[in-house]
């Protein structure tokens, strides 16, 4: 196994938050407090930065591939959540920036199968988003937590999802 050292060759300069194995498995993506989101790619014998994305004005929290490995998803302090088009040759667009939540996005997370994405944040609620015409847009605002919700697990088909809460509750 070899190691990452994220700060070697201009990465990530603060704590890491959450990291996200690319579908190809050639690919990581780390979520810091430093307000970016390294790609590290795997070249030969060593990992190497393959790029710094930067939009957040306050700590990434959380970062997620889609499935087909078309999109990267961040989220972050600023209550903002971020879709990355992953074009090819390597390069990153932003593709959306959502400002639907009222306080911190916690964490970011693909539907397995289908391109959508879901949001658990510090205002108690999740957030479901689709892409429309070019466009993402959140479908659907889903409350029930009555305080943080702090993380979120689909199940294999994608036909259920788990939160959990700093209410100490989990809900399906």
């Amino acid at each position: 196994s070899s190691g990452i050292n994220a700060e070697y060759g201009g990465g990530n300069t603060r704590t890491i938050r959450q990291i996200s194995w690319s579908p190809c498995g050639r690919k990581i993506a780390t979520a810091s407090f430093d307000s970016t989101t390294c790609i590290w790619e795997y070249r030969g014998e060593e990992w190497e930065l393959d790029t710094t994305l930067e939009g957040h004005e306050n700590e990434v929290k959380s970062v997620s591939w889609s499935r087909d490995g078309d999109y990267l998803a961040s989220c972050s302090r600023d209550k903002s959540v971020w879709i990355w088009d992953v074009m090819e040759g390597g390069e990153y667009e932003c593709a959306s920036v959502l400002q639907v939540h009222t306080q911190d996005v916690k964490r970011v997370v693909w539907h397995p199968d289908e391109p959508t994405l879901v949001s658990a944040s510090y205002d108690d609620t999740v957030k479901v988003f689709r892409e429309f015409s070019d466009d993402w847009e959140c479908v659907q605002s889903l409350v029930g937590h009555s305080s943080t919700v702090w993380s979120l697990s689909f199940n294999k088909s994608g036909d259920k999802f788990v939160t959990c809460s700093d209410d100490r509750t989990l809900r399906v």
